[in-house]
């Protein structure tokens, strides 16, 4: 099949797909097939995209099949499903009452890879983060940074200055100093000696 013969409103509805397309695969699945269309060897196509031959052809086969732009995509898949889901679910509540302490651990909190490590001696497999964060979602647990609170210091009151009871004058009320608030009728030399009397 080296060349396609699309209608008018097939290579239409192909170039709206490859103008939207988010996905790198139905963008080369698409092109492939557009450039089928356009006279272009699968060969070449195949070399431009840096697939198969037979990928190419592939694409325009199923194109020919099922003519609706949306046979160049991918379908969701589940994927594989995971292995101790379901077994680190059922383990998951019954440690998170728990303290690592109580099972021997020096720890006072539970942190990912240590319940991997205590899931791995009840399993007999150590899950991946991906199988245990999860589920500690589902259980409602949020990680967050532990946080220190201390004591208050019973001895902080005497390591706190004592607070001034009058800070001063208000600034209408302050005494000329020897800067530029100095009425003009005291001299200097009284200024340096203080008053006379």
């Amino acid at each position: 099949m080296s060349r396609l013969k699309l209608t008018h409103w097939q290579r239409r509805r192909l170039h709206q797909q490859l103008k939207s397309a988010s996905d790198a695969r139905a963008y080369r699945r698409t092109l492939a097939v557009l450039e089928l269309d356009r006279g272009r060897s699968a060969a070449d196509i195949a070399v431009m995209l840096g697939v198969t031959r037979q990928s190419v052809h592939n694409w325009a086969a199923a194109f020919a099949r099922d003519p609706d732009p949306l046979t160049l995509c991918d379908q969701d898949r589940s994927g594989r499903p995971a292995l101790l889901a379901e077994q680190t679910d059922g383990l998951l509540p019954s440690l998170m009452g728990q303290s690592p302490q109580d099972l021997g651990y020096p720890h006072s909190d539970w942190t990912v890879p240590l319940l991997q490590q205590q899931l791995e001696k009840d399993l007999g497999l150590r899950p991946s983060d991906e199988t245990v964060r999860p589920g500690l979602r589902r259980l409602g647990y949020a990680w967050k940074r532990p946080r220190y609170l201390l004591d208050p210091d019973p001895e902080r009151e005497k390591k706190t200055a004592d607070s001034p009871a009058n800070p001063g004058l208000a600034t209408s009320e302050r005494r000329a100093g020897t800067g530029r608030d100095r009425p003009d009728d005291v001299s200097t030399v009284a200024g340096w000696l203080g008053t006379e009397g």
